[in-house]
Parts: structure tokens; C-alpha cells; sequence
């Protein structure tokens, strides 16, 4: 299967459990897979899943409502890209936390979800 890739997108949101999160927010790191068959397409931007739609419609997910976990925020994320774009067959997400309050030296955490189109029904 085919993908276009949005990878490193970076948000200042106010996502987590603690108080100190939603009161100073930190920075969130999205990755989109977008799997479509898009070999043979005309060059044409009706014909495609325009990525600059895509971006939006994450950007207004993370900066939008608060979430306590980032796997919510994930299949938040997922889903929405689905709905929107019924061209989809299916995505993969990933919510990066890189500064996560963990007491220790860690490089990253990250929540990832892949959902296909006819998955979509099911919850959310």
C-alpha cells in the first residue's frame, strides 16, 4: 500500500493528568500516515488527500480540547483523518510527549494507533 507521511508535526497543547500540564502545557510531536492507493492518479490536487487539510485537522486536534492521555488524543487524531478523507483505506498516528513528567532520563513516549476505514464505526 502506498503512504504520504506527515512526520515531526510540533504543537504546544496542554494535554496530560497534571494540573502543571494543563496550567503550562509542553510540546506534542505528531507523526500521520496517510495509506491511500494513490499510484496512476492524474496530477491533479481533486484527485488526492490533500495533506495541507490533513495538517489542519491535526493541528485543531491537538490544540483543541484537552486530554488527559495522549491515547485518547491518538485515536482522536486517527479518527478524524478517517472521516475526513474518505479517500483513506487506513492511517497510522503517533502522539510524541517528548518532555513527559517521568522521574528519569528517557528519549521519548509516544501513543500510536493504526485504524483502517472500516474499522471507523467502533467507538469514538
Amino acid at each position: 500500500m502506498s503512504r504520504v507521511v506527515l512526520e515531526g508535526l510540533e504543537f504546544h497543547a496542554r494535554h496530560g493528568v497534571y494540573e502543571t500540564e494543563a496550567a503550562l502545557g509542553a510540546r506534542f510531536v505528531i507523526d500521520a500516515e496517510l495509506h491511500w492507493a494513490f499510484a496512476g492518479i492524474p496530477d491533479e490536487l481533486g484527485a488526492a488527500v490533500n495533506y495541507a487539510a490533513a495538517y489542519a485537522a491535526i493541528r485543531e486536534e491537538v490544540t483543541g480540547e484537552r486530554h488527559q492521555l495522549i491515547e485518547v488524543l491518538t485515536d482522536r487524531i486517527a479518527r478524524r483523518l478517517l472521516r475526513d478523507h474518505p479517500r483513506l483505506e487506513a492511517v497510522t498516528v503517533r502522539v510524541h510527549k517528548p518532555f513527559a513528567p517521568l522521574p528519569g532520563v528517557f528519549r521519548d513516549v509516544y501513543a500510536e494507533l493504526t485504524l483502517r476505514q472500516g474499522e471507523l464505526e467502533s467507538g469514538g
